[in-house]
């Protein structure tokens, strides 16, 4: 990282299932780009519960982490994490949007400034990703001044419902991941889409990228968003089937952040025959505006 200049954040946002963790998985192995998962989640699920970090180690005891913590705060603290736990609630909702530029919002995004900072001076890149992919996170950062580039990564909202009602265990802990019906995922999946949208259309630099598409064509893909970005796209790690990921050191995040050693990239459909078609047919009529916008046929709900 250049001394003296702001940190530089790439912030994926979209509804969750919808890839994010992969992207950033693969945006990882370029040089000169840290992920740090969902720093979000980082105050309660890796500071007060004590959940891993990618690496496997429990976050707090992370090298990498303690680091970011002796750098950023003195160390962390739970008193800090709860902090930031009630500035969340505070000026980070949904139906806040747009924040309120105010002392609790300025507060909030220090906090968020000093962790990417430091983490980009301990891994000395010049990027960092920040996966947690909520809006009203994206319009807090962008209205406390943080150097922000938004990945809006939009899936097919028919495969995100199939997603979101799957049975999956949590591979920290083994508890149940959230499942949502299809309605409430349509509702979830058209707000944060909108909501990044809106971000777009009040002057924050946004990108949209499709899930599909980047299993489609994965170094075409990544190459592609990289020339927004300067870096040296080294893209050895990556073929059109396949990646090869080091270790992650995120916060938080699908299991996927877990992985290392070669990945298979396919795309997934299971969506098209696991899905009920009354199911489908329930997306697709609360979505389909949207679908249309994004490229997404909408009469494939009826195969």
């Amino acid at each position: 990282m250049t001394e003296g200049r702001p940190v530089r954040v790439i912030y994926l946002g979209g509804l969750g299932r919808s890839g994010t963790t992969l992207l950033e998985r693969l945006l990882g192995e370029v040089p000169a780009i840290v992920p740090l998962g969902e720093v979000v989640h980082l105050w309660r699920r890796g500071l007060i519960e004590g959940e891993p970090c990618g690496c496997g180690a429990r976050l707090v005891e992370c090298p990498f982490w303690r680091k970011i913590g002796q750098h950023a705060f003195g160390g962390w603290s739970t008193e800090r994490a709860h902090r930031m736990l009630a500035l969340r609630r505070a000026v980070d909702r949904t139906r806040r949007i747009p924040p309120r530029r105010s002392a609790a919002l300025l507060e909030y995004v220090d906090a968020y400034r000093r962790v990417y900072t430091a983490a980009a001076e301990v891994a000395d890149s010049d990027f960092v990703v920040d996966s947690s992919k909520h809006a009203s996170l994206a319009f807090c950062l962008y209205a406390g001044g943080i150097d922000l580039h938004v990945l809006h990564v939009v899936r097919d909202p028919r495969a995100v419902a199939h997603s979101w009602r799957r049975h999956v265990s949590r591979p920290e802990d083994g508890r149940p991941m959230t499942r949502w019906s299809p309605a409430r995922t349509c509702l979830h999946w058209a707000t944060q889409n909108l909501a990044l949208e809106l971000l777009a259309a009040r002057g924050a630099r946004v990108t949209r990228v499709r899930y599909e598409d980047l299993l489609a064509a994965p170094r075409r893909t990544l190459a592609g968003l990289l020339l927004r970005f300067p870096v040296a796209a080294h893209l050895g790690f990556l073929t059109d089937r396949r990646a090869q990921l080091t270790t992650a050191h995120t916060a938080s995040g699908n299991p996927i952040r877990f992985a290392t050693g070669p990945i298979d990239l396919v795309p997934d459909d299971e969506w098209r025959t696991a899905l009920p078609r009354s199911q489908r047919a329930l997306v697709t009529a609360l979505t389909w505006p949207l679908m249309r916008r994004y490229g997404y046929r909408v009469r494939e709900a009826g195969r």
